[in-house]
């Protein structure tokens, strides 16, 4: 059994930092995508950034040239650095891996939000809040 679980969400002011870290237990496989999703009250969840096996990215448009993906394999864990935080980044955020099945990390993106945890593994999520 796969278990997900990220940590390093809080309370930051606009213009700051975040790196959020999501820690895989159990063998996921090699042919997965991960990324990080996030959802707001009242907000339909949505793709923040993917990787793929390969290690290809993809962002949602909202956060290109803030936030960055990445993965250490060897420690079974997946980051997202986020900078120049604002106010509209706040919302509650999760990591998940789903298999690939020849799925781009661009895909991915749209797929595994609007699946969610119907569509692969899920952490409980963390929470970022943005101030001004």
């Amino acid at each position: 059994q796969v278990q997900l679980v990220e940590s390093g969400g809080g309370s930051v002011q606009a213009g700051g930092s975040l790196r959020l870290s999501c820690v895989a237990s159990g063998d996921i496989g090699s042919n997965y995508c991960m990324g990080w999703f996030r959802q707001a009250p009242g907000t339909k969840r949505e793709g923040v950034a993917t990787i793929d096996s390969g290690g290809d990215t993809s962002y949602a448009d909202s956060v290109k040239g803030r936030f960055t993906i990445s993965k250490d394999n060897a420690k079974n864990t997946l980051y997202l650095q986020m900078n120049n935080l604002k106010p509209e980044d706040t919302a509650m955020y999760y990591c998940a891996a789903g298999r690939s099945l020849g799925m781009t990390a661009k895909q991915a993106l749209t797929i595994m939000a609007a699946f969610g945890a119907d569509f692969g593994y899920w952490g409980q999520g963390t929470q970022v809040t943005v101030s001004l």
